[in-house]
């Protein structure tokens, strides 16, 4: 005999303690179920450890690149409502019928109309902290990398987030970020330089420090690391007397690590500026200086 199933419209909804990547995916699965999801955390954001975090064990992965999707998701999903900065004070009921009592400690803030600019930080008066505007310090900039940067500004200065393309077309152009090439961009642009070192500072393809003509990248993605890119990188490093983040002192090569190439059929990968060059092994390692040597 066939039983008959009996469609139930579902009822109350489900409160997640913990907003930690663990906390955010079981939202997220919960909620595309159907059943609105309550996702409360003492801290004054969701992220959890995750978020303090720069990289992954074991393959050294971005920690931002896997959670900031599922933050992105967590705060437009309809069916879930995050509550943060707040504590669990009591929990009563049975199972599938509990009332949990919250308590939500003030924020001094409308949540509805913050932008999270850090105005209202700078300026709170239960800090009491006295602000000095010093002095502009002189930007020392030749002539000619004004007349560089001008020109690159001049390109970006009214798209919106121009900064990443103007600080790309400058790195591209000196092989690196100088200093006084951050400060130019921040007067030019009218942004702080704390802004403007914020973002030179958290991506990798930028870089502070002069770096050679020829920059060699080795994948450290998975399928690189079992097929051997340790001892690829290894070789480079003998052959060059240099460890990776460094330069060579002729200014020729500069060796650096990637999270991934995406030419995994081809591992291990390294790059060399632009080109790619698959299945290294520590064989290939002294014919390959030699060709960029002679190039």
């Amino acid at each position: 005999m066939a039983l008959n199933t009996v469609d139930k419209e579902k009822i109350g909804a489900a409160l997640i303690v913990g907003g930690g990547i663990g906390g955010m995916q079981a939202a997220l699965d919960l909620a595309e179920s159907g059943i609105k999801v309550y996702l409360v955390d003492n801290k004054p954001s969701i992220g959890g450890v995750m978020a303090q975090l720069d990289k992954t064990f074991p393959t050294n992965d971005c920690a931002m690149c896997t959670m900031a999707p599922r933050l992105v998701e967590v705060g437009r999903h309809k069916d879930i409502e995050v509550i943060s900065l707040a504590d669990i004070e009591s929990i009563r009921g049975n199972a599938g019928n509990f009332n949990v009592k919250i308590i939500k400690r003030p924020r001094y803030v409308d949540e509805e109309k913050c932008t999270g600019c850090g105005i209202c930080t700078e300026n709170c008066p239960v800090r009491n902290i006295i602000y000095v505007t010093p002095e502009k310090d002189k930007i020392e900039i030749s002539v000619k990398d004004m007349e560089i940067m001008n020109k690159i500004i001049e390109e970006y200065k009214d798209a919106e987030g121009g900064l990443v393309p103007v600080l790309q077309k400058a790195n591209d152009t000196y092989n690196y970020l100088p200093e006084p090439v951050l400060k130019y961009t921040a007067e030019k642009l009218d942004i702080p330089l704390s802004v403007v070192c914020r973002i030179a500072t958290f991506y990798n393809a930028f870089s502070l420090e002069p770096r050679g003509k020829h920059i060699i990248t080795v994948c450290l993605g998975t399928a690189c690391h079992v097929k051997g890119a340790g001892k690829v990188i290894s070789a480079l490093e003998n052959k060059l007397g240099i460890k990776k983040g460094e330069t060579t002192e002729d200014m020729l090569f500069t060796l650096e690590t990637v999270r991934c190439i995406g030419c995994c059929g081809l591992a291990p990968v390294l790059k060399v500026g632009e080109n790619i060059h698959g299945l290294m092994s520590k064989g290939k390692v002294q014919e390959l200086i030699s060709a960029y040597k002679n190039a």
